[in-house]
């Protein structure tokens, strides 16, 4: 478990630029060493597609897909109050993950499929499926999926310069 100092330590950030994403991304703020491991990955992912010059609103439109697919797919009726933080961090099937939650989808997410009809809440079904009321999982994957292609596309890009930047960095850093 972590402190709010110790992920700033960590990420190389002031607590008040965590705390500023934790307000734009509205995640839980918890007290004292209550931050996981996973919310410290989460920290990590934002703060290095940031670092590869992907923009915050680019990030929080991801963020908002992904938390609205897993929604849809009732992956938040597990009752962890940072369900959508909880898998992050974890390596195993990495083409199945979502980029930001890291949630595992159970398929490799360019097929464009998805496992529908799974329902984790012990509460009653609403009276209408998401699809007659406007929301279609698919539709949500199809969204994610085009602003995921824009987010890696962006990072193929500047991979190269940073590397060229590393390389550079150890001329002055000795």
């Amino acid at each position: 478990m972590h402190t709010l100092g110790d992920m700033a330590k960590a990420l190389n950030r002031s607590a008040v630029y965590l705390h500023g994403v934790q307000a734009r991304f509205e995640l839980p703020a918890m007290k004292g060493a209550g931050y996981t491991e996973a919310y410290l990955a989460f920290l990590r992912t934002v703060v290095f597609l940031r670092m590869l010059n992907i923009s915050e609103e680019s990030l929080r439109d991801l963020w908002h897909l992904e938390k609205k697919l897993l929604q849809l797919l009732h992956v938040d009726s597990a009752g962890s109050p940072t369900w959508f933080l909880d898998a992050c961090g974890r390596t195993t099937h990495p083409c199945r993950r979502l980029l930001l939650t890291n949630h595992d989808m159970g398929v490799a997410l360019p097929s464009r499929t998805l496992q529908l009809g799974l329902n984790f809440a012990a509460d009653l079904p609403e009276l209408f499926a998401g699809k007659e009321m406007g929301e279609d999982a698919l539709r949500v994957l199809g969204d994610y999926l085009k602003h995921q292609a824009r987010i890696q596309a962006d990072v193929s890009v500047e991979v190269p310069l940073v590397r060229a930047a590393i390389r550079w960095s150890r001329r002055i850093s000795q």
